[in-house]
């Protein structure tokens, strides 16, 4: 924690912020370690305080080492302490503190400037250190295995929600705490819709089968999607999937240090293009991944920042046609100094399921 603390302070230095506050969840975990729900992180040149309730002291003073643990009420809340170190300009999460909570604090501390930190954490969380590497590379094993299990449930009869609540079930019982998003898991014409989480659909044969899922390990997310196809595969079936895998594979090679996610997702948009389904692949190449499923780097049209190594992508093209069905593809990659790394090792040629 002491060197995330410590490029937090660089940049603060650098911005003329004598402290910021931090309460958005994920990045109040990402300082300072701590996981419950309620709590404020003060860090200034200095000092680094953490402020909480009563509640969560002794959680706070077990995880948060190197900080002060100082409890607040509603009696005394947090901007009394801020108010009693005479801080002249305070950085907060604009992209987090809602509209009440703002003008509470401006309110508060009419002689502190509030300063936009304009997502500077997220920006610091961006790049991952060798521990977040190796917690998301377990989350994404998690999830592989669970791939190969529910391959083995795929069958004519079986519903979408059964499919998910089994890789659910196989996650968790495997380590995982949670979920990373609700699981899509999409068939037949259904497999159309990007975002189709599981319904009461009955698996047929001949369907085109997508499923998009990830666990969270150690409050650290996974993220992957293969489609397969539920019996013999048509030759409209096989011609569809072949197109995204390949301009998948087209993007994920061109994964390196300086490329930006626009020219990845450009990429990937233009072989599906070129071969007439450009109209049928509607959202970005990818995001950025860790303590929550999207983060940065973009890797999309808004994706102008350079790749940096450090940094975990997902790759994932997809084409979607109503009526029809559609295929999507996506693998975690970790960017290394001098290209990628797979964090996904499931397969992706076409998975004909038999059974």
């Amino acid at each position: 924690m002491e060197s995330r603390i410590q490029k937090l302070r660089n940049v603060m230095k650098d911005k003329n912020l004598e402290a910021v506050i931090i309460y958005k969840p994920q990045n109040r975990r990402y300082i300072c370690g701590f996981t419950g729900s309620s709590g404020y992180v003060l860090i200034t040149q200095d000092r680094q305080i953490f402020f909480t309730d009563f509640r969560y002291i002794q959680q706070a003073k077990d995880q948060c080492k190197g900080f002060e643990i100082l409890e607040i009420s509603k009696a005394e809340p947090v901007t009394k302490y801020i108010k009693e170190m005479k801080i002249s300009t305070l950085g907060f999460e604009d992209d987090f503190m809602d509209v009440s909570t703002y003008f509470n604090f401006t309110k508060e501390l009419e002689n502190t400037k509030m300063v936009q930190l304009e997502g500077l954490i997220l920006q610091l969380r961006s790049i991952k250190d060798e521990n977040e590497i190796k917690t998301i590379s377990k989350a994404a094993q998690i999830a592989d295995k669970a791939f190969e299990h529910i391959l083995k449930f795929i069958k004519p009869g079986v519903s979408e929600k059964e499919l998910a609540l089994e890789l659910e079930y196989f996650m968790k019982k495997n380590g995982a705490l949670g979920l990373s998003f609700e699981p899509i898991v999409a068939s037949g014409k259904r497999s159309s819709l990007p975002h189709g989480v599981a319904s009461e659909k009955i698996i047929e044969e001949g369907d085109f089968l997508t499923l998009d899922f990830g666990c969270i390990y150690n409050g650290y997310c996974s993220d992957m999607t293969r489609t397969v196809v539920v019996g013999q595969a048509s030759d409209e079936q096989k011609k569809i999937y072949n197109i995204v895998l390949e301009a998948q594979i087209k993007a994920l090679e061109a994964i390196r240090p300086g490329i930006t996610g626009q020219e990845l997702d450009k990429i990937a948009r233009d072989y599906i293009t070129e071969k007439g389904y450009g109209s049928n692949f509607g959202h970005g190449l990818g995001h950025g991944l860790g303590l929550e499923v999207h983060e940065l780097p973009h890797v999309n049209s808004l994706g102008k920042n350079p790749l940096q190594p450090g940094m975990i992508i997902t790759d994932e093209p997809g084409i979607y046609i109503p009526d029809f069905g559609g295929v999507r593809i996506e693998d975690l990659i970790l960017v290394t100094d001098d290209g990628y790394k797979v964090l996904s090792n499931s397969p992706k040629e076409l998975i004909q399921i038999r059974y």
